[in-house]
C-alpha cells in the first residue's frame, strides 16, 4: 500500500488513487451482490477510515473517499477480514441482473468468464493499460449502452438463436460494430483484438487500431445475415436502474445515489431498514444505484419511502438523475465551485428542461463526466465557466460567480422555455440558440 496509482488509472484497492479530498479506492467485488450485513459493515469502515464519502460510478463500482495511506490499509485489511473478495486484472464486466433477468437475450456470465480466462492464459492483464475494459451484455432490462469499452460483446437474436454482436472502442452508441458471431468464435475476436491493443503498448486502446486490423477482426468467422449487423454500434437506451424490475424469481427494487454519492451513514441506514424488510442481497448498479434483491413484493413502498426520506433517488424522473456532479468545494480540494449545491438548486428549479446531461465540474479535469455534456459549469480561477457541447476541459464560453451559477442556469432554462417549438426537445433547442447566444444568456444579471 506504499505506491499511490496515477491519475487515469484505475484506484483499486491495493492502489489508492490521489485526489483533492485524499486517497480513493474502488472495489469491484467479485460476488455479484453483497449482503445488506456486509454493506452496513463495509460503509462503517469507510466512516472509520474516510471521509464518510461513499459512491457508486457511471460502470456500477463502489468506491471509499478520504482516505490517508495509513487508513487505506486499514481499510484495505478490514475489506479482507469481511471476506470481500475483489476483481483484479482486465475488467470483464456484465449487468447487475445477469443471469436472473427474464428479458434477457442470452446469460453473459459463462462468457464472461470464459474472456477472463483467456486474458489471463495469454498473459495480457500486464501488458494492457489500466483503462481497457470489456463488456458482455446479456440483453435484458438494464443493458450495459450508456458504458463505454473497448470491446463490446452484446446478444442478439440471429433467426432462432442467439448470436454476439462484438464491436469496440465505445459505448452503445459509438461502438463500431464490427460482426455477429457464435459464442466461440466472439469470444476469439474479442481475445485478437486485445492481442492487437497490448502489442502497441499499455496506453493503447482499440480505438487505437488500424483499419486494415478491426477488417481481419471484422472478417474472423462472421455468422451475421445482413439484417442483424447494424450500421453504427446498438442504440437502444437502457432503462435507468431505479425502480422495480421483475426477475426470474422475484423482483429487483433499485435506488439511486444523488450524483452517485452518499454519506456512508446514509447506506448503513438505507441497508439496515433494507434488512429489517427481508432484503438478502444488494447489488451495484452501472449508473449509479443499489439494486436490493430478495425482499417480498409487499414491502418495496416502505424502504422507497425510507430512502427518499434519506435523500436517495427512487424515481427514474428525478431530474438528479441529469446532472453529473463531482464532490467539489469543500470536499475536495482541487473544486473552486460547490458543485452539489449548485446541482441541488438548479434540479429543484428547473426540472421541466432537463432532458439533456448538464454536468458540473469543481475544475476541468471533469471526474464526474469524462465526455461531453450539452453544457458544462467547471470552476477556475474566474468563477463558474459554462461550456457548451464539450467537455469539462474545454474553454468556457461565458462565466458568471461560483456562487450564483445556479441562477445562470436558471436563465438559459428559462430562455429554452419560451424559445423551444412544440414538441421540441430542450436538448435540440439548444443546440439551435447556438454557443453564444446561450453564453450571453447565462451571464445576464
Amino acid at each position: 500500500m506504499n505506491a499511490f496509482s496515477r491519475r487515469g488509472a484505475c484506484p483499486a484497492l491495493s492502489a489508492p488513487m490521489q485526489t483533492g479530498d485524499g486517497l480513493l479506492v474502488r472495489l469491484n467485488p467479485v460476488a455479484e451482490g453483497l449482503s445488506p450485513k456486509l454493506l452496513i459493515e463495509l460503509a462503517e469502515s469507510a466512516l472509520r477510515h474516510g471521509n464518510g464519502i461513499m459512491e457508486v460510478t457511471a460502470r456500477g463500482s463502489l468506491q471509499i473517499r478520504g482516505l490517508t495511506a495509513e487508513s487505506a490499509a486499514l481499510l484495505a485489511a478490514e475489506v479482507d477480514a469481511l471476506g470481500i473478495a475483489v476483481r483484479t486484472g482486465v475488467p470483464v464486466e456484465t449487468g447487475p441482473l445477469a443471469g436472473i433477468d427474464p428479458q434477457e437475450i442470452a446469460d453473459p456470465r459463462l462468457m464472461a468468464e470464459r474472456i477472463r480466462m483467456a486474458v489471463e492464459e495469454a498473459g495480457l492483464a500486464t501488458r494492457l493499460g489500466p483503462k481497457v475494459a470489456v463488456i458482455v451484455d446479456g440483453g435484458g432490462q438494464l443493458t450495459l449502452d450508456g458504458v463505454t469499452a473497448d470491446v463490446r460483446l452484446k446478444a442478439v437474436r440471429a433467426d432462432t438463436a442467439s448470436r454476439w454482436l462484438v464491436s469496440v472502442a465505445g459505448d452503445g452508441q459509438t461502438s463500431r460494430p464490427l460482426t455477429v458471431a457464435d459464442e466461440d468464435a466472439a469470444r476469439d475476436i474479442a481475445i485478437a483484438a486485445l492481442r492487437m491493443v497490448a502489442e502497441k503498448g499499455r496506453e493503447a486502446h482499440t480505438r487505437d487500431l488500424s483499419e486494415r486490423q478491426l477488417a481481419s477482426l471484422a472478417s474472423w468467422h462472421s455468422t451475421a445475415p445482413p439484417s442483424v449487423l447494424p450500421e453504427g454500434g446498438a442504440v437502444e437506451h437502457s432503462r435507468l436502474p431505479i425502480g422495480l424490475f421483475n426477475l426470474n424469481n422475484g423482483h429487483a427494487l433499485g435506488i439511486g445515489l444523488p450524483y452517485g454519492s452518499m454519506p456512508a451513514d446514509k447506506i448503513v441506514a438505507l441497508a439496515q431498514k433494507a434488512l429489517a424488510l427481508g432484503a438478502t442481497e444488494i447489488r451495484l448498479a452501472p449508473g449509479r444505484a443499489l439494486l436490493f434483491l430478495g425482499q417480498p413484493a409487499d414491502t418495496s413502498q416502505p424502504l422507497q419511502q425510507t430512502a427518499a426520506d434519506l435523500g436517495f433517488v427512487i424515481a427514474p424522473t428525478d431530474p438528479r438523475t441529469r446532472v453529473a456532479a463531482c464532490p467539489g468545494a469543500p470536499a475536495c480540494a482541487s473544486g473552486r465551485i460547490a458543485t452539489r449545491d449548485i446541482a441541488e438548486a438548479i434540479a429543484a428549479e428547473n426540472a421541466d428542461t432537463l432532458d439533456f446531461t448538464l454536468h458540473i465540474s469543481g475544475c476541468a479535469k471533469g471526474c464526474a463526466h469524462p465526455g461531453p455534456a450539452a453544457l458544462t459549469i467547471v470552476g477556475d480561477e474566474n468563477g463558474a465557466g459554462l461550456v457548451v457541447n464539450a467537455t469539462a476541459k474545454a474553454l468556457p464560453a461565458g462565466y458568471r460567480p461560483g456562487y450564483d451559477a445556479a441562477r445562470g442556469i436558471s436563465r438559459v432554462a428559462a430562455m429554452i422555455r419560451s424559445a423551444r417549438f412544440q414538441g421540441e426537445a430542450a436538448a435540440a433547442c439548444l443546440t439551435r440558440l447556438g454557443t453564444a447566444g446561450i453564453a450571453e444568456t447565462y451571464k445576464q444579471e
